[in-house]
């Protein structure tokens, strides 16, 4: 007979009150098995479109998925509602071609990735001849059918493997997978450190491409590392989605692992925390006091701790105001004096301040403003 919710919370208390190994219920079946953060594209902290996107690497819209361009035209990155019907997923990312690169150079470039903490993968068990493999699996939907090329690059060691995967029907959602053999050589390290990239190409120049595509975990060579993948930037028609992100252990791919939406911010707030983004008018950004007559002091603790001292990142301009003991103090600059993970002393200045020790309060003063905290891989 099936035990009822009442009988398995009762064999718990009694585990417990007998002093053995309590019974461990996961009704909703979560157990953290997704190496990915955000695979669902649900959390968006910095901004939900970015435009006019051509070179460098960068954090835009999604939180935890970066992309590295060059030479590959020019680009508008957006979380979207375009989505596959009735798989529960509310969100993707989009990339959209804005202007065309139809003659790639040799280094031309464009990777969407998501760096991994060495600490985070211990159990996979690099480096040794128990290696697990690794199963990634995500929805993919494009204008443009052919070959594109994911891969999993080990930063600790310099080492990598490409698997490749074909959109077959334009505008339609496909499920990928795609499993990659364990590999026995070249530990991760247990740090926090990024030990591994998870890449799906998009643009790849021949200096990537005139090889023989690493389908087995390798030293990295370039030109064999994206062979066979089309050109997403030959037309301003051009656009790609993806949601539904999921990279376990093992050689068969599990449904999607749904994480509460609470769970899910938290956990990308280790990598990026949001004070202020383009929000309201007086919205309050921290308690201080007053350091000087051109310095004021804002310090606060972070919630979660980060993953390391973080940066700062703020819109520049007369985006910030100080109420404190000598009336309103219109501030312009923002700089970060000291930060650890747990905590953070933000220096505001570009006004005229009271006299040393007044306590106050730093204020958006208007929608322009923008404060983040920046502890990205």
């Amino acid at each position: 007979m099936a035990l009822s919710k009442i009988d398995l919370s009762n064999m718990v208390e009694n585990d417990l009150a007998e002093g053995s190994q309590p019974l461990t219920i996961i009704e909703n079946k979560i157990n953290f098995r997704n190496i990915i953060i955000n695979g669902d594209m649900s959390i968006a902290q910095r901004s939900t479109s970015v435009s006019s996107i051509s070179s460098g690497t960068a954090y835009d819209t999604v939180d935890r998925f970066s992309r590295n361009i060059g030479s590959a035209g020019t680009w508008t990155i957006s979380q979207s509602t375009t989505v596959p019907s009735g798989q529960g997923f509310a969100k993707s990312l989009k990339m959209d071609c804005t202007t065309a690169n139809g003659s790639l150079s040799s280094n031309s470039e464009f990777v969407l990735r998501q760096n991994v903490e060495g600490q985070n993968l211990q159990y996979l068990k690099k480096g040794t001849s128990s290696a697990e493999s690794l199963t990634l699996s995500f929805w993919v939907r494009s204008n443009k059918t052919g070959t594109y090329i994911c891969e999993l690059f080990d930063n600790d060691n310099t080492r990598q493997i490409s698997k490749s995967y074909t959109i077959s029907a334009a505008d339609t959602w496909e499920k990928k997978t795609l499993t990659f053999a364990g590999d026995t050589s070249g530990a991760f390290g247990n740090d926090n450190g990024n030990s591994l990239t998870v890449g799906w190409w998009l643009v790849a120049g021949s200096d990537f491409t005139s090889g023989t595509l690493s389908t087995t975990w390798t030293s990295s060579t370039n030109a064999n590392r994206v062979v066979g993948q089309v050109n997403l930037a030959d037309s301003t028609s051009n656009e790609w989605y993806i949601t539904g992100v999921q990279l376990e252990a093992g050689t068969s791919a599990s449904d999607f692992e749904f994480l509460p939406v609470d769970v899910n911010l938290e956990r990308c707030r280790r990598y990026c925390q949001t004070l202020v983004n383009t929000g309201q008018t007086h919205e309050p950004i921290g308690i201080g006091y007053v350091y000087n007559t051109s310095n004021f002091h804002v310090n606060a603790f972070l919630n979660p701790i980060m993953r390391t001292a973080p940066t700062i990142s703020f819109a520049s301009g007369s985006y910030y105001y100080v109420q404190q003991g000598g009336g309103d103090v219109t501030s312009n600059s923002l700089s970060l004096n000291q930060s650890s993970p747990q905590s953070f002393l933000m220096t505001v200045s570009g006004g005229t301040y009271s006299s040393a020790g007044t306590s106050g309060i730093c204020f958006a003063n208007n929608s322009s403003a923008s404060v983040i905290y920046l502890a990205e891989l």
